[in-house]
């Protein structure tokens, strides 16, 4: 599926092609919720990294995260590139060197009308604001870390990859 997206003010625009568009994963962590998460949580989409066009390149600004080592405690800096525009702010996508062939757009940057989810995923529950309700449905899953399931295994089960849409 083709995915157009933007910034709030309309400096970046972009496309990509994504065979997994539906927006089920919601993410809890501190970084999503700081960085993208106005409702306490951040959704990303799953999309080829190869077919990622971008147009205002230069309104983009990355930040990388900050994250305690598990072993150390020390912090580190996370090679994910959380891509923004550095003119409005909006959150664009997530790219990430250990998997150079993904992207992951923010569903809240896509402009292109997205499937609806028949389930949801809530992860990182364990790091999730005190005041963040979650509004999980009767079918939803509920983690305090990551799922073993991952965007592709979840579109395959449901038949919900853009191709089976």
């Amino acid at each position: 599926m083709l995915l157009n997206g933007s910034c709030h003010c309309g400096l970046v625009r972009f496309s990509v092609l994504s065979t997994h568009p539906v927006p089920f994963n919601l993410c809890y962590c501190s970084i999503c919720r700081k960085t993208a998460g106005g409702g306490g949580y951040a959704i990303n989409l799953g999309a080829e990294f190869d077919t990622l066009k971008v147009t205002g390149r230069e309104h983009i600004s990355v930040y990388q995260a900050w994250i305690p080592d598990a072993e150390s405690g020390e912090r580190k800096q996370s090679p994910g590139q959380r891509c923004f525009c550095n003119q409005c702010g909006s959150a664009l996508w997530v790219w990430d060197p250990r998997w150079p062939e993904l992207v992951h757009p923010f569903a809240s940057a896509i402009d292109t009308d997205l499937p609806v989810a028949p389930e949801r995923t809530h992860l990182m529950l364990g790091s999730k604001a005190n005041w963040v309700p979650v509004n999980s449905g009767p079918q939803d899953k509920q983690f305090d870390g990551y799922p073993q399931e991952s965007l592709a295994d979840w579109h395959r089960r449901l038949g919900m990859a853009s191709h089976e849409l």
